[in-house]
């Protein structure tokens, strides 16, 4: 497989033929944020926050999940793509009904320093029935607060590609779509020992280590 020339913000660069427009970009110094990639596994592009402009398409590209092609022309930083990551970000925040502003560990929530980075403030759509959940402790290894959850799938990825424990996965369907173990239960203690994978990898801070008393 050989190599491609393609144009990113103005810069000229040959980057490995099929490479997405993510890793070429990556590769070259060039941030395109992210919420829902996990580097090394098949990309979802559920997310959307890494939409590029390609110019002679007519929509914009998941970067994430776009091959490049020769003769290339991408803008990551274009006004078109700023407006249409700030809209995707404030739809993101519609569905992230977390306590954030009493949140001691809200810096490092990647959805929170995205707004903050595109100064997206508090969201205007209104939801008729916004998702709640109360916050599960009883797994002496991970916390849940699925009301932080913005359904990015990293966890269940994780859990199942990386760490092969399927403990994890998509239930219910539409806007009551939810992470859930088993049948929608309370998270087994025994699966989740000395693994933690998920919380690693989640960019919302749905997952996190309970406090130890």
């Amino acid at each position: 497989m050989g190599n491609v020339n393609v144009n990113i913000d103005g810069r000229k660069i040959r980057v490995r033929e099929g490479s997405t427009i993510l890793e070429a970009a990556t590769a070259n110094g060039i941030t395109i944020p992210t919420l829902c990639h996990i580097k090394g596994q098949v990309p979802s592009g559920v997310c959307r926050v890494c939409v590029v402009e390609v110019e002679g398409s007519r929509t914009m590209m998941g970067a994430c999940h776009t091959p490049v092609a020769e003769g290339m022309v991408i803008h990551s930083k274009s006004p078109k793509v700023i407006a249409v990551r700030k809209v995707i970000v404030e739809l993101l925040l519609t569905a992230h009904t977390g306590d954030c502003v009493n949140d001691s560990n809200a810096e490092n929530c990647a959805l929170h320093n995205l707004a903050s980075d595109y100064e997206v403030g508090a969201p205007h759509f209104n939801v008729r029935n916004p998702r709640f959940y109360p916050a599960e402790e009883s797994n002496p290894y991970v916390k849940r607060d699925m009301s932080k959850c913005i359904l990015c799938r990293k966890c269940v990825k994780v859990c199942g590609e990386v760490v092969r424990k399927d403990v994890l996965s998509i239930g219910y369907r539409g806007f009551r779509s939810k992470v859930v173990s088993g049948f929608d239960e309370a998270l087994t203690a025994e699966a989740c020992r000395d693994c933690l994978k998920c919380i690693e990898h989640c960019p919302t801070g749905a997952l996190s280590a309970p406090a130890r008393v």
